[in-house]
């Protein structure tokens, strides 16, 4: 199957290799307070910075693991065997061409530059723990757009970074959020100046490399009075018979009338081990939308959510799951209504093929105190095989008798008189399973750029090969 460079790839075959590298800077195997003070060293961050991450390390080790989550999973995580930092210890370039060779070309492979010179303002490629390339263009960066790695945005714009760095998501909301607080390296740092639209998406792809290895990048997006900005973000890493960790914390902001979109479509080796926070906060008259789609991975647990601060906020989270085998996807959404006539909706849709598991956890709050709130939850679930699985375990606390919510959940299984059907029109098994599932979340796939739409068809082609019977 051929696919267009323009194009992301997101055929899990696609990238799976890597590349024998030399990092000028390991921190090693093992999770100490002399890791934190290697990391912050090797960055030279400010004092502060430093007492940050001893401080988000002693919570992290304070901090149980979770519990109600996916926690059988989560004790496959060996902390003392992940590398926790690795780099060439070069800045981010400016151009493609001053690029180290090896990383040049497994972004050049992976079709980044290309999809750039077609259709981004902007793009971020992180190898392990630093960028190796950060770029924007001048027409963004005329208007006074700001688009670099976290690590540039501490050192280069503090006024705004230390303003709302760590005001979203605190260190102690959960355990990955405060080893991330920790060890965090790589990452986007995007502020938009009050009234600015960027026309086109601004992009990040994370890119793991190394066996074992740890990635945790941070990014923070702030959209300040009356901007627009759409940020989509790609992620892939090789398949090794080690685990690999990536637990990311991504906090938004939008203040008075602004808008933040922001894309994710992961598509991890099997041996990955996701577990991400992310979170915006918006003013009023304020909107983000997560639109999500989580393919690949050992085990996912994401769950985008939306802080409705100001009068008539709005959020969304819109979101696709594909468990196959072997791979469990809890991934969902909170909504916390935090001021009157605010709106949130999510819409989630899972697919579970062969002994895959998909599960869906919500989390929808009202005040006692609020009125004219308003929220709708869908959440739609589709099983490939009698030994797949969903679970749904939706959470909404609405106090008071001012609002309107409602909610509404569904299993299903392919129709096999669908699928004869369709057979019977010279239609392949494969072929029939495919435009099956695929008419189950076309809904959700019009909603992403076309770029990535026609690849999330062609991934669930290929994921519906070989799942019948």
């Amino acid at each position: 199957m051929e696919t267009d460079k323009a194009q992301i790839d997101i055929d899990r075959s696609a990238g799976d290799f890597s590349y024998p590298m030399n990092y000028e800077f390991d921190a090693g195997t093992g999770l100490t307070e002399a890791t934190v003070d290697y990391i912050s060293g090797v960055k030279e961050e400010p004092e502060w910075i430093r007492d940050f991450r001893r401080q988000a390390l002693r919570t992290f080790f304070k901090k149980p693991m979770p519990t109600n989550w996916a926690s059988r999973d989560l004790e496959n995580i060996i902390f003392n065997d992940i590398r926790y930092y690795l780099s060439s210890g070069t800045k981010p370039k400016r151009s493609w061409d001053d690029v180290s060779p090896e990383m040049k070309q497994t972004f050049e492979r992976l079709g980044i530059p290309e999809q750039e010179r077609k259709f981004l303002a902007g793009v971020e490629a992180q190898f392990d723990s630093e960028a190796a390339y950060s770029n924007i263009k001048k027409v963004a960066a005329d208007q006074g757009v700001i688009f670099v790695g976290s690590t540039e945005g501490l050192k280069e714009h503090p006024e705004i970074f230390r303003k709302w760095f760590g005001k979203v998501i605190p260190v102690g909301d959960n355990k990955f959020s405060a080893l991330n607080a920790a060890v965090f390296s790589g990452g986007s740092f995007i502020y938009v100046p009050p009234g600015v639209k960027v026309k086109h998406p601004l992009q990040a792809y994370f890119r793991i490399n190394a066996e074992s290895f740890g990635q945790f990048e941070r990014t923070l997006i702030i959209a300040d009075e009356g901007a627009e900005v759409t940020y989509m973000e790609g992620c892939t890493a090789p398949k090794f018979e080690t685990a690999t960790l990536h637990s990311a914390v991504v906090e938004l902001v939008a203040l008075k009338g602004a808008k933040i979109q922001y894309i994710t479509v992961q598509n991890w080796s099997n041996n990955v081990f996701n577990l991400v926070t992310k979170r915006g906060l918006a003013h009023e008259d304020a909107e983000i939308k997560w639109i999500d789609c989580n393919i690949g991975s050992r085990l996912t647990m994401k769950y985008p959510g939306v802080v409705m601060k100001g009068r008539r906020a709005r959020g969304e989270v819109i979101s696709i799951a594909l468990a196959n085998d072997g791979q469990h996807q809890d991934t969902g959404a909170k909504m916390v209504h935090a001021a009157d006539d605010t709106t949130s909706n999510v819409v989630s849709k899972s697919i579970s093929v062969g002994t895959g598991r998909a599960t869906y956890r919500g989390l929808v709050h009202v005040p006692k105190h609020l009125k004219g709130c308003k929220n709708n939850t869908e959440c739609d679930a589709l099983l490939i095989n009698p030994h797949s699985r969903t679970d749904t375990y939706p959470a909404i606390s609405v106090r008071g008798n001012r609002h309107a919510m409602q909610h509404e959940a569904s299993v299903s299984q392919v129709s096999a008189e669908q699928i004869f059907y369709m057979m019977s029109r010279g239609l392949t098994e494969s072929q029939a399973m495919s435009l099956s599932v695929n008419g189950f979340v076309n809904d959700l796939v019009r909603q992403f750029p076309m770029e990535y739409s026609v690849e999330l068809k062609r991934l669930i082609e290929l994921q519906m090969e070989g799942s019948v019977g």
